[in-house]
């Protein structure tokens, strides 16, 4: 059964933080217009009543952001990743307000922690950290420093070992990136070592800040926040992970069968720093050598999955994801999200419609209202309520939201759907009754088609899939969270990879994710989000959802490789005539199938431009008593009118074009 309401671990109360409220208590002012071009807020401070300024409702923005306090430390890490005999040093750069350092008093951070400050930029705009001609911090990427800053937060930024400034080496998502990262917030808490420059001796401590930590980022960086949190390190108060993996394998690998066609030394290649690609090559050697091609789990995977160390997570959770991220895919979210809920963690989500996108560009007045609160509650903590709403926020149609009590939401249970046979060829029947004794359909692999293809020919007779679909549908059907296909196979060679395929058959206007903009185009206006400098303006650019018109909507997937049948982590040659079972698990999802819809099942082989094929073409036959999908409905299995006998080709559906690869992610450096 999907996660339903649990007992939290941490309860959702107030944080007591007093000191830092009273500090806020002391120093509100009016906020200004969202979206408003920037302006110095110190200017905008007004009195208000003293009953009020006890209790304050939210920060607001009465430091100078322009006399904002811009420094770098280089924190130690206390590995040796690139055993040059010396720990190594991680280059942060921070951005505080100066007042309070002035008057003694201690301010929360947000930290973002990348690999991506100098070689691929964040956000939109590919924004890269700029500095000033001593090497002081000038342009942050991102608004979290023009919003925050002058509402009593230091932003601080970590270049991760072997990046940018930083000593070390990038091992994706292992032990130096995420101790890399964990070090500044045992150094923001009292129990590391910083020194002012990365060579020289002279220590610096963070007597700033009262410690309380909030770590935020898109992709890699929300995946650092991830494995930070995992490690349960004292002072992270809450993470805001965006499109973030929470199992490095699962992001190169499906069940066995390859995503992508090169593995994580690539990606460390794409991200280290100039003198790090030098003194490196053990490291990269060791990423080769330990993520084998062929999609066998290894210690390696072991040490990069964060899911299992869930209960060890004292932070809040507030996850974002899109639900057609065909990058990081949303397993990740799924996956991570039980895991946290089985732990008792607090946790709040955003599913959009989008492919990779920063939750900025897709709904941006609302998403700066809900972090400002959130940080407002978890870092300076302020009672504003925002533990007792909604938990969960899901885009239904292209900037649409509708809200849940609890994600899942009640109610919701896994549901198994049977395929059967038709009276075409590769055109069945999908519902609860299960298929005759001996049933069966078959498909002969072609890596060229995809998902696409097989959707916009459902209908039809064709070599290279099995489509199954309920009658059109009595009332709306509700799929939320993450579910399974289990299929039972008989290949005909001595590899073969599977794709399970959901599908909404019914016309719809969706955001185009498989576009440039996987759902948004960006304009040429601005909006500014924050104070300015001259070297770091607030202003960026706006978005629109990027819409097509569709008869048909894939909104969620799974792979595997049949060789990895066993459910061991090893693949084995297959033998042709052999019938083998193998479980694909369906990425996460909320998707509202509607009314007079279809929901549709595919199964077939190698899903061009999202997994890579196997080594031969096998023509495989399913038995379909042996095969099920056990799904997420919510209220049970569908109500659906009779399938209608096909015995005539029908005209092909319209759809998104077809999805192609995202190498991983340094190239999706467009939307950070």
């Amino acid at each position: 059964m999907l996660l339903q309401t649990r007992r939290s671990r941490i309860p959702w109360t107030t944080l007591v933080l007093s000191a830092v409220t009273a500090l806020v208590a002391a120093a509100v002012s009016l906020l200004p217009p969202l979206g408003a071009p920037a302006a110095h807020a110190a200017s905008a401070a007004q009195s208000r009543s003293d009953s009020e300024a006890k209790s304050p409702s939210e920060s607001r923005p009465v430091y100078s952001y322009e006399n904002a306090i811009r420094e770098s430390v280089w924190v130690d890490t206390t590995i040796d990743g690139d055993a040059d005999g010396r720990t190594d040093r991680v280059a942060v750069d921070i951005v505080r307000p100066r007042e309070p350092a002035a008057q003694g008093r201690r301010v929360p951070v947000i930290m973002d922690a990348s690999p991506y400050y100098s070689c691929c930029g964040r956000g939109n705009e590919s924004q890269t950290k700029t500095y000033d001609a001593a090497g002081n911090p000038v342009r942050f990427p991102l608004f979290y420093d023009n919003y925050f800053v002058p509402r009593g937060y230091a932003t601080v930024l970590v270049d991760l070992a072997g990046t940018n400034r930083s000593d070390g080496c990038v091992d994706i998502g292992g032990r130096s990136d995420i101790l890399s990262a964990k070090a500044v917030v045992d150094w923001l808490n009292g129990r590391g070592t910083a020194y002012r420059t990365r060579t020289g001796g002279e220590r610096t401590k963070a007597s700033w800040t009262n410690g309380a930590t909030g770590m935020i980022g898109k992709s890699y960086d929300g995946t650092i926040a991830n494995g930070v949190a995992a490690t349960g390190v004292k002072g992270l108060k809450t993470i805001v992970p965006i499109g973030a993996i929470s199992s490095w394998y699962d992001y190169y690998f499906a069940k066995g069968a390859a995503l992508f066609d090169s593995g994580p030394d690539g990606l460390s290649d794409a991200v280290e720093s100039d003198d790090a690609h030098a003194r490196c090559a053990a490291v990269q050697k060791r990423l080769v050598e330990g993520a084998p091609r062929n999609g066998d789990w290894t210690g390696l995977w072991t040490d990069r999955s964060y899911v299992p160390d869930a209960d060890k997570v004292r932070a809040s959770v507030f996850a974002v994801h899109g639900a057609q991220d065909l990058n990081v895919r949303t397993k990740h979210l799924g996956q991570w999200w039980n895991a946290l809920a089985d732990a008792g963690v607090e946790r709040k989500i955003w599913l959009s419609q989008t492919g990779h996108v920063d939750p900025f560009d897709f709904r941006r007045g609302e998403w700066v209202r809900t972090l400002h609160r959130w940080f407002d509650h978890y870092l300076l903590g302020i009672d504003n309520g925002i533990e007792r709403e909604p938990m969960a926020d899901v885009e239904r149609a292209p900037d649409q939201w509708s809200t849940d009590r609890v994600w899942p939401p009640s109610g919701t249970r896994q549901t198994t759907l049977r395929p059967r046979g038709g009276a075409t060829a590769g055109v069945g029947v999908l519902g609860t009754e299960q298929a005759g004794p001996g049933a069966t359909e078959t498909f002969t692999d072609d890596p060229a088609l995809s998902e696409a293809d097989w959707s916009a020919a459902i209908d039809t007779s064709t070599p290279g899939k099995a489509g199954f679909t309920t009658g059109p549908l009595a009332k709306d059907l509700r799929l939320s969270g993450s579910g399974t296909v289990t299929v039972t196979a008989t290949p005909s060679t001595t590899s073969a990879h599977l794709s399970a395929v959901l599908v909404d058959l019914g016309p719809a206007t969706i955001r185009d994710y498989t576009a440039a903009g996987e759902g948004i185009t960006t304009l040429d206006r601005r909006t500014c989000w924050g104070s300015s400098t001259e070297g770091d303006s607030a202003c960026f650019k706006e978005t629109a959802a990027d819409k097509e018109d569709v008869d048909y909507t894939v909104f969620s997937r799974g792979w595997a490789d049949l060789g990895h049948f066993a459910d061991d982590g090893k693949g084995r040659p297959l033998t042709p005539g052999k019938a083998y079972t193998i479980t694909l698990d369906l990425a996460a999802t909320d998707h509202v199938v509607p009314a007079g819809h279809r929901l549709g099942l595919i199964i077939a082989g190698t899903d061009a431009g999202l997994v890579e094929p196997p080594s031969t073409t096998p023509r495989l036959t399913l038995d379909l008593p042996r095969t099920s999908a056990r799904l997420p409905l919510v209220g049970g299995a569908p109500k659906a009118a009779a399938a209608p006998s096909r015995t005539a080709a029908a005209p092909p559906l319209k759809g998104v074009r077809a999805p192609h690869h995202r190498t991983p992610l340094p190239s999706m450096s467009t939307h950070g």
